[in-house]
């Protein structure tokens, strides 16, 4: 790699540039805003499906407490459901609920939006191409941490 920059270099200007873009997209409220744990939760049991707390916290990587406490508020928001376990009834299982579901929509509609305006605003139709093709390699980047 010694025509293109160092990786260094890279990690350093996705860190400013992604930091910058999350705390700008954290400045406009959403109706119904939940609190990052809570979002985390919550998107990870929209995508992972069912599953248990000690699990949840696990794949989190937070303590099986904090995790229990951010379930029990969104189970009182009725955000989350939680069910016997199929297969060990001893356990529960947790799992979206449509009004979860609905709260997800509404947010990722609204950062959608306030996404898209920003692009419409003064991007080219090559830089918009840019940055399409790069969102699939900041994404891998992501799950590879």
């Amino acid at each position: 790699m010694a025509d293109g920059p160092e990786v260094n270099e890279v990690a350093a200007a996705l860190l400013v540039s992604m930091g910058l873009l999350r705390r700008r997209l954290r400045q406009v409220p959403v109706e119904g805003e939940l609190t990052l744990p809570e979002t985390s939760a919550l998107s990870r049991l929209d995508r992972g499906g069912p599953t248990t707390a000690s699990m949840l916290a696990r794949i989190e990587q937070i303590s099986p407490q904090s995790m229990g406490a951010t379930l029990a508020a969104l189970e009182a928001r009725g955000l989350v459901g939680r069910r016997p376990d199929p297969e060990d009834g001893r356990r529960v299982v947790l799992s979206v609920t449509e009004a979860g579901r609905e709260v997800l929509r509404n947010k990722r509609t609204a950062r959608i939006e306030q996404l898209a305006q920003a692009l419409s605003g003064g991007f080219t139709p090559s830089e918009l191409e840019g940055l399409m093709v790069a969102a699939p390699l900041i994404e891998r980047l992501a799950q590879s941490l």
